[in-house]
């Protein structure tokens, strides 16, 4: 394994695998970057908010390059935000397509803040179907299945090795830190926009 696929896979760890499993969930922020140096991150969040995070030696950065429907087959291992339509079926919100090294990343079926109502399920890919509405994916995962609806206008990405370097201000970021008692964010894990590929996480 190439030691930028190493990285990458222990930020994506941070961000899937952590948020399913911490016993304190880590703070979500979604926003644009205002300023970034080699100690502090600062976001305009979607909310509205600016906030200022740390960046440690031990912060994991990735970003994110357009895929297609045509990259999610039987067999692929994918991560997928949804949530429940009108006629209460998962529809997909985004879908990240994982490489083969990042199998099994943050396995599970869990709550996601993407939107108020919305889930995070990464699985493999078990069976493909197409319909009027979007293709309809099978999911896999340990201790479960699902299927979801994968309308063909939603973000479709997929990870790629980033440096803290790469935090520009105006880019669209992602970032899953840690609070401390006080309050303080600290960052473990960024997924920063690139190319005009936003994180769609």
């Amino acid at each position: 394994m190439l030691p930028g696929t190493r990285i990458l896979l222990v930020a994506c760890l941070a961000v899937l695998s952590t948020s399913a499993l911490a016993q304190t969930p880590p703070t979500r922020i979604r926003g644009t970057i205002t300023a970034a140096d080699l100690k502090t991150l600062s976001v305009a969040t979607r909310e509205g908010a600016k906030v200022e995070i740390a960046l440690s030696d031990k912060v994991r950065v990735a970003s994110v390059k357009q895929a297609n429907l045509a990259d999610i087959a039987p067999g692929t291992f994918i991560g997928a935000a949804a949530q429940p339509a009108s006629d209460g079926k998962l529809q997909a919100l985004e879908v990240v397509v994982f490489p083969e090294s990042m199998r099994g990343t943050g396995e599970g079926h869990f709550p996601w803040d993407l939107t108020p109502s919305s889930s995070m399920t990464n699985a493999t890919v078990s069976a493909v179907v197409e319909q009027a509405s979007g293709r309809v994916l099978s999911l896999s995962y340990k201790g479960g299945s699902v299927e979801m609806r994968v309308p063909p206008d939603i973000p479709i990405v997929t990870p790629v090795p980033a440096v803290l370097a790469d935090l520009k201000p105006g880019l669209p970021v992602f970032v899953v830190a840690n609070k401390a008692a006080g309050g303080d964010l600290t960052a473990a894990f960024i997924a920063v926009g690139k190319d005009g590929v936003a994180p769609p996480m």
